[in-house]
């Protein structure tokens, strides 16, 4: 039983942060090797090595060997087909952009999954979360509007930018097969099981142009894995010490990190453009947040009214 979900919401939010801070530290090891090595080796080096992080911690909380244990293997396998491809795209994409700018397309992935869950989850959806979403869209256009016309700017590709909205799309996919494998599953099993698929289908690619890692690249591969897992696991933890409306706004403190490092890594300035349409979608992804909030308060009290009194 889970005594500590919610119990400790700062601690909660403090563990999102860090999460956040180890994604950066993951898409910044990825941004250094990603024009030497094709998106499929990154995406194996990433999943396979974020296996230790995600298994130390599996041990820790008692649940191995049974994280195996599942009912539901052909579900793991489509959100892990999923993910994988939201990965491949991704690291394409970190190849040809801007961090902050990859960061802020990616962005657009929990308004997709609000669409994907009403069209696939079936997950009623009101009249203020689809204007949020339709809000949020106009922010990503906004974004997008960089990389259209003659302009555009030499560490900036149009290209990158398809494929960075293609990761979000399939990030979204992801995110709304894992929230049906969430009615019967454990985060554990779920996380070990992405890693582990994610790792064996990126081995489909191997034929296409694999390079043997340079002795300096080390460290980069098997350090954007280690991060990577770590961030999966701070992330799952901060959910069960804080409530899901307080701990997921923070995932948007990411973009802080990634314009710093834009600009003292690989000098690379945000464009006003960039900053306009980001504002524009993290303000309808906190509205969307805060709704999901004020309907699960409305449903709880709903449920709890319903509750017959005991005698005592």
């Amino acid at each position: 039983m889970e005594t500590t979900r919610g119990a400790r919401p700062l601690f909660g939010v403090l563990l999102k942060v860090i999460s956040t801070l180890a994604f950066t530290a993951m898409a910044t090891q990825i941004k250094f090797i990603s024009d030497r090595y094709p998106a499929g080796e990154v995406a194996f080096f990433r999943s396979a090595f974020a296996l230790i992080p995600v298994l130390a911690w599996v041990g820790w909380r008692g649940f191995f060997p049974a994280v195996f244990l599942t009912p539901r293997i052909g579900g793991h396998v489509v959100r892990s087909i999923a993910g994988a491809t939201s990965m491949f795209f991704g690291f394409s994409a970190l190849a040809r952009l801007p961090l902050s700018d990859a960061t802020a397309i990616g962005y657009a992935s929990p308004l997709m999954t609000v669409v994907l869950a009403a069209v696939l989850l079936h997950e009623p959806v009101r009249a203020y979360r689809w204007t949020a979403v339709v809000i949020g869209f106009v922010g990503v256009l906004v974004i997008l509007s960089d990389y259209v016309g003659p302009d555009v700017g030499p560490h900036r590709s149009t290209l990158g930018a398809i494929f960075s909205l293609l990761a979000a799309f399939f990030g979204a996919l992801a995110a709304t097969q894992t929230r049906r494998l969430t009615w019967s599953e454990e985060a554990g099993t779920i996380v070990v099981y992405f890693s582990l698929f994610t790792a064996l289908f990126m081995l489909v690619t191997l034929p296409f142009g694999w390079v043997w890692p340079a002795l300096a690249d080390w460290p980069l591969l098997v350090g954007c894995g280690v991060a990577g897992g770590i961030g999966q696991v701070l992330l799952t933890q901060s959910y069960r010490y804080g409530e899901a409306s307080l701990v997921a706004p923070f995932e948007y403190v990411s973009m802080i990190w990634a314009i710093a490092v834009g600009i003292f890594l690989f000098s690379n300035l945000p464009t006003a453009t960039m900053l306009v349409g980001s504002a524009i979608v993290i303000g309808s992804g906190m509205f969307v947040i805060f709704r999901e909030h004020r309907l699960g308060v409305r449903r709880s009290r709903e449920e709890a009214s319903k509750t017959p009194p005991t005698d005592i």
